[in-house]
């Protein structure tokens, strides 16, 4: 599951990035807002990546996914982002599971 997750929170960092370089030419929001919103934002899904292991960390990846959502009040196309990067992180969680879970069995029956 770390594989699939990790990747995904990667791409989601690198979307945040480039919706902050949008809202900058679509928006008044001033410049140092938007990267003091997205900068950490950026920096909290690579750091994530490191802690998929925890318990915690898959219920901040959803949080992660709602923040992204709540974006689209700055920039409307970012609903749908949202959207489709919670889809492909629900895809994620739920498809490395069954991985785990098959690797698990599997050194099970080995062992």
């Amino acid at each position: 599951m770390r594989a699939l997750c990790s990747t995904h929170l990667i791409g989601q960092a690198l979307v945040i990035c480039l919706a902050a370089l949008v809202a900058m030419q679509l928006t008044d929001i001033s410049t140092g807002v938007l990267w003091a919103v997205a900068g950490p934002s950026a920096l909290v899904c690579v750091l994530l990546c490191a802690k998929l292991g925890r318990p915690w960390a898959i219920t901040a990846g959803w949080v992660l996914q709602l923040g992204l959502f709540l974006t689209g009040f700055v920039v409307p196309m970012m609903f749908l982002i949202g959207v489709v990067f919670a889809a492909i992180w629900y895809g994620c969680v739920r498809v490395g599971r069954v991985i785990d879970a098959a690797k698990a069995a599997r050194t099970a029956t080995a062992g």
